[in-house]
């Protein structure tokens, strides 16, 4: 027989076995993180994707070291599992797959049932959240592997360079600077290069997620607060009062609350700060450097943002190129990485393959330099002895670079390249079903990582021209010689390429020479006119710089 005080405990105990606890921690605003006995994530909460920029699809399943740049011993949870032990209130800074930083504490608790462990819970809390806590966790002085300065941003886009001389120019201003540019081109990199170039190098940098943190914290956390200003509130200095003489990153100032950003518009109007719940102000030098990740007239337009903050944040306004329209950098971000991830994986790689490099030109980079680099560091895990990277190493990644064209296409996105190449090929696509699976460019296989794509053919041919591609293509037996006097119009183009005649099977046959060919021969004809050369081409500005780098034309030999 059963005791009645055992019976109530059971059916208490069964009652909270049965309850939904996950969904209370969906509105945690803290970060969640539950995984089974070998560190494989199973929950993921929405605080924590704010903290990590990651989406919970892209965890849920992955084991914790596949997700973070951590080993098992610097992991708080894999070391929770490990020793079977609570860890209470750690702090450690990280870093994401996808490049994403973040200082946190945490908090993990082993799960038993019946006395087997059966995995563990953690706590985590971004330390912009802790107003309490930002004495003892002051931002990491060295948070990147090097301090970062203008040097250190890869790259010699004519408009990156720009970017780069403003940036310069402005750090030793008082005058606030903005940052435009989609996620993952490199907006933090530029604030620290701005830091660390000014005369405020020596003192703290504290950068501020305005997208991170919820807004009934965000005020406290930047104004800071008065004993008595609410239940529990604490004199405490806040992110503008200890920054006093470094410089303050507002990251995506349009994710701010608009009611918080007139408080900020005050900040950079009389230089002084206010306490919550304080009488007395408290001047301050801060340079404060701020961005956004949506275009700024946009943001104005939909309420996110204010026109007059927008004034007076974007005194110096940059905006930073995305990777897609600064495509002749491609090759020195790759081998940028490729040697700083050698290093840190112990790897002997080279270079990533012609094709692979071909392919990276016309794709359309969503996730820009950090997609990139996410995208080598991936392939240098797998790459093993390997010296080159090929397609086998990025399948995880480029999946749908296959076979299947029309899923090629979709990966393209909307280039501009690729909605020309698309447009000019639908025609033949319609009249020729036989070859609808043969219209793109060379049909990139990824069992066969050393074909090579090539330059579109569709983008020279005439808009009403119906005839077959493979049979316009221009001979690659013609010398350069031969086509001096140069192309220098479409007209032009197909009339030199109507009058060759190249077998089929003859077709992709020093396939490059015939590039070299026609990009000096249309260069010749527009007595090296960049822009009007890349029209008759039909290609974009950026790629013909790539070819003329590929093939080493200067643009002064045809002036």
């Amino acid at each position: 027989m059963v005791h009645p005080d055992n019976a109530k405990h059971k059916e208490y105990q069964n009652t909270f076995n049965n309850a939904d606890f996950l969904s209370v921690f969906d509105k945690f605003s803290e970060g969640v993180i539950l995984t089974n006995v070998d560190g494989l994530i199973i929950y993921y909460n929405t605080a924590m994707s704010r903290i990590d920029e990651l989406k919970p699809e892209e965890v849920l399943f992955k084991k914790i070291t596949d997700v973070y740049h951590l080993t098992e011993e610097k992991s708080i949870i894999m070391r929770c599992l490990k020793k079977r032990q609570p860890i209470i209130d750690e702090p450690i800074y990280y870093r994401t797959r996808m490049g994403k930083f973040a200082n946190t504490i945490h908090s993990a608790f082993p799960l038993s049932r019946e006395g087997i462990l059966i995995g563990a819970i953690c706590f985590i809390r971004d330390y912009n959240l802790l107003t309490e806590t930002i004495e003892d966790m002051p931002v990491p002085k060295n948070i990147f592997e090097d301090d970062i300065f203008f040097e250190s941003i890869i790259g010699n886009d004519p408009e990156l360079i720009k970017a780069i001389d403003s940036a310069r120019m402005a750090a030793n201003t008082p005058s606030p600077v903005m940052l435009y540019g989609e996620t993952g081109t490199g907006k933090e990199l530029f604030a620290r290069a701005i830091h660390n170039h000014s005369i405020r190098s020596n003192s703290k940098y504290t950068p501020v997620n305005c997208a991170a943190i919820p807004e009934n914290l965000l005020e406290g956390i930047l104004f800071g607060t008065s004993k008595g200003a609410f239940t529990g509130a604490l004199n405490k200095a806040g992110l503008f009062e200890r920054t006093n003489g470094g410089t303050i990153f507002l990251d995506e100032i349009n994710s701010m609350p608009v009611g918080l950003q007139s408080k900020i518009l005050r900040v950079l109007q009389e230089r002084r700060v206010r306490r919550v719940g304080a009488l007395k102000e408290i001047e301050i030098n801060v340079k404060i450097v701020s961005s956004v990740n949506t275009d700024p007239y946009t943001a104005i337009n939909n309420g996110t943002l204010r026109s007059d903050l927008f004034y007076r944040l974007g005194v110096v306004f940059i905006h930073i190129v995305p990777l897609a329209r600064r495509i002749g950098d491609i090759e020195l971000l790759v081998s940028h990485f490729i040697a700083k991830h050698n290093r840190i994986l112990g790897r002997d790689v080279e270079r990533v393959s012609n094709d692979i490099l071909d392919l990276f030109k016309i794709y359309n980079w969503p996730g820009n330099v950090r997609e990139l680099e996410h995208v080598i560091e991936g392939a240098m895990n797998i790459v093993g002895n390997d010296t080159v990277i090929s397609m086998k190493h990025l399948q995880s990644h480029f999946s749908n670079w296959s076979v299947n064209n029309t899923a090629f296409s979709g990966t393209l996105g909307n280039s501009p390249s690729s909605r020309q190449y698309r447009n000019k090929t639908s025609e033949n696509i319609v009249t020729r079903p036989d070859r609808e699976n043969e219209f793109n460019i060379n049909t990139i296989h990824p069992d066969k990582p050393d074909q090579k794509a090539t330059l579109p053919l569709a983008p020279f041919m005439d808009d009403n021209n119906n005839k077959d591609a493979t049979t316009r293509e221009y001979s690659a037996n013609t010398s350069i010689t031969n086509i001096q006097s140069g192309v220098k119009t479409k007209q032009d183009l197909n009339e030199y390429r109507n009058n060759m005649d190249i077998p089929k099977n003859n077709l992709f046959h020093s396939r490059d020479e015939q590039e070299k060919k026609l990009v000096h021969a249309t260069l010749s004809g527009t007595n090296g006119n960049i822009a009007r050369a890349a029209k008759n081409l039909g290609i974009s500005r950026q790629l013909l710089y790539y070819k003329m780098k590929k093939y080493n034309l200067k643009r002064v030999d045809y002036i």
